[in-house]
C-alpha cells in the first residue's frame, strides 16, 4: 500500500506548488453533482452523489451593497481564478445597509420592514448569485448582519422580532429555493445575549426551511472568539458549526477551539468562517501594532484544517468592506479592495485546498499525537503562534504535519501503514 508522510514547512510548500502547472483542474464548483449535504460520518460536506466539497470561502460582506455589476463580475472572476468556492456576503449589510442605498441606488427594505422587501434591490442580489453560479461559486448568504437584531455596536438599527424574522426568512427561502449555489449563514458577528436574540435566529431559520423546503444547508456566524456550537449545537436546523476564531495573531488558544468543536457530540462538521484577515490592524490597533501579513493568515489555514475543519475562510481587511479612497475607511485599510484581491495570502489559500483534495478526503481526522512530545520538556517544539499540528487518514494511508517554523521534531510512524 502506498503511504505518505507530508511535512508542511511554511514557505517551502508555497514555492513548490507555485512552480507547478498553473492549469489547475479543480477550481470551479460543478453543480451537476447535486445539492450539498452533510457526509455520512458527519464531518464533511458532500454533494448528493457523494462527491466531496471543499469550502474555501472569502469574506465579501459588502458585496451586494457597495459594488456595481462590473465590479462584482471582476471580483467574482478573481476569486474563481484563485480557487475559492464560497463567497460570504450579506443581504442587509453591516455598513448602514438599511439606509445607505446600494451601488444602483436601491435600499433593501420598504420602511425598514423585513416583511416588505424592495424588489429592485433583490433583483440585483439575484443577479450576483446567478453570476456566481456561472463561475462555479457558492454564495454563503447572510440574510442580515447581526446589528439588525442585536446592535451591541455598529449602525443597526434593530428591526427584527421573532415574528418578522420568520416572515423574512420564508420570503428569502422561497425566492432562492431553486438556486443551487446557496449556503445560508445566520447570525452576523453578534452574540446571543438574551432569549429574544435566540428566538429571532430560530425563527429566521424556521422561515428559511419553510420557504426553501430544506434545499440548502444552514449555519450561524458568531462574534469573534466564539462558535455557533455555544448557542445552537444540538438544534436540528444547524447543519454545521461555524467559528469566528478572531483577528489576533497572538493565538492564545483561539484556534484550538476548532478541535474542541470537532469533538462535540452529536458530531457536526466545523469550520472557521472568520479567522484573522490579511492586512488587518493587529489587535485592532494599527498605529501601535501595525498590520497582519500573509504568514499570519496561512497559519490559521493549516491549524484549522488539521484541527478537524472541513474547509476554511480567508479574508482581507480592504475586501470585506469593499473600500476605495472615495469611502470612509473602517480601521485603517492599507489599499483599495481592487488591489487587495491580489495580496499574497489570497493566492496562497488555494494550496490548502489542493493539499486536502490530493488525498482521500472523507477519512481524514485530526491527530496531534502524530507529533512526539519532547522527552525533556514533555511538549511539542512548536506552540503559540508557531504551534505544530497534525492530521492523518484514519485508515493509515497518509499523515501530515504542519510546521510553521523550522525546529527539530519527531513523528510517530506507526500511525501510517506500509513498510517504507
Amino acid at each position: 500500500m502506498k503511504t505518505n508522510l507530508l511535512l508542511l514547512l511554511s514557505g517551502f510548500l508555497i514555492f513548490t506548488l507555485q512552480a507547478q502547472d498553473t492549469k489547475w483542474k479543480g477550481k470551479s464548483v460543478d453543480f451537476s453533482h447535486g445539492r450539498l449535504k452533510v457526509s455520512d460520518n458527519r464531518r464533511f460536506l458532500v454533494f448528493e452523489d457523494g462527491t466531496p466539497f471543499f469550502y474555501l470561502g472569502d469574506t465579501a460582506w459588502e458585496l451586494f451593497h457597495r459594488l456595481n455589476k462590473a465590479e462584482t463580475e471582476n471580483y467574482l472572476e478573481n476569486r474563481r481564478e484563485k480557487g475559492f468556492t464560497v463567497i460570504q456576503a450579506v443581504v442587509l449589510a453591516e455598513l448602514d445597509g438599511l439606509n445607505t442605498p446600494n451601488a444602483e441606488g436601491e435600499k433593501p427594505l420598504i420602511d425598514n420592514d423585513p416583511t416588505r422587501i424592495n424588489e429592485a434591490y433583490f433583483r440585483h442580489v439575484d443577479w450576483v448569485i446567478r453570476k456566481a453560479e456561472e463561475k462555479g461559486l457558492f454564495i454563503g448568504l447572510l440574510p442580515t448582519w447581526g446589528d439588525k437584531w442585536n446592535k451591541k455596536w455598529g449602525v443597526g438599527p434593530e428591526i427584527f422580532t421573532p415574528g418578522n424574522a420568520a416572515v423574512y426568512g420564508e420570503i428569502l427561502g422561497k425566492r432562492y429555493k431553486d438556486f443551487p449555489n446557496i449556503i445560508w449563514i445566520l447570525g452576523g458577528d453578534r452574540p446571543i445575549e438574551k432569549d429574544e436574540h435566540r428566538e429571532i435566529v430560530r425563527a429566521m431559520a424556521s422561515g428559511l426551511r419553510k420557504g426553501d423546503g430544506g434545499a440548502h444547508l444552514i449555519t450561524f456566524h458568531p462574534m469573534g472568539g466564539h462558535g455557533s456550537a455555544e448557542y445552537f449545537h444540538e438544534e436540528e436546523w444547524l447543519d454545521f458549526n461555524m467559528r469566528q476564531n478572531g483577528h489576533t495573531p497572538n493565538f492564545t488558544g483561539s484556534y484550538e477551539n476548532t478541535l474542541k468543536d470537532y469533538k462535540r457530540t452529536p458530531a457536526k462538521p466545523v469550520m472557521d468562517g472568520e479567522p484573522l484577515y490579511e492586512d488587518h490592524p493587529i489587535e485592532f490597533n494599527a498605529e501601535k501594532n501595525g498590520h497582519s501579513v500573509s504568514a499570519d493568515v496561512r497559519r490559521p489555514l493549516y491549524w484549522d484544517l488539521f484541527g478537524g475543519a472541513f474547509g476554511h475562510t480567508y479574508g482581507h481587511h480592504s475586501v470585506w468592506q469593499m473600500w476605495h479612497p472615495d469611502r470612509d475607511p473602517i480601521n485603517f485599510p492599507l489599499m483599495p479592495w481592487y488591489e487587495a484581491v491580489d495580496q499574497p495570502g489570497a493566492w496562497q489559500m488555494q494550496f490548502g485546498r489542493r493539499l486536502m483534495e490530493s488525498r482521500p478526503f472523507l477519512t481524514r481526522i485530526p491527530d496531534d499525537s502524530v507529533i512526539v512530545p519532547d522527552k525533556v520538556k514533555t511538549s511539542v517544539p512548536g506552540a503559540g503562534r508557531y504551534r505544530f499540528v497534525a492530521t492523518r487518514d484514519e485508515n493509515g494511508r497518509y499523515a501530515m504535519v504542519y510546521v510553521p517554523v523550522g525546529r527539530p521534531f519527531t513523528v510517530r510512524m506507526d500511525v501510517i501503514s506500509g513498510k517504507k
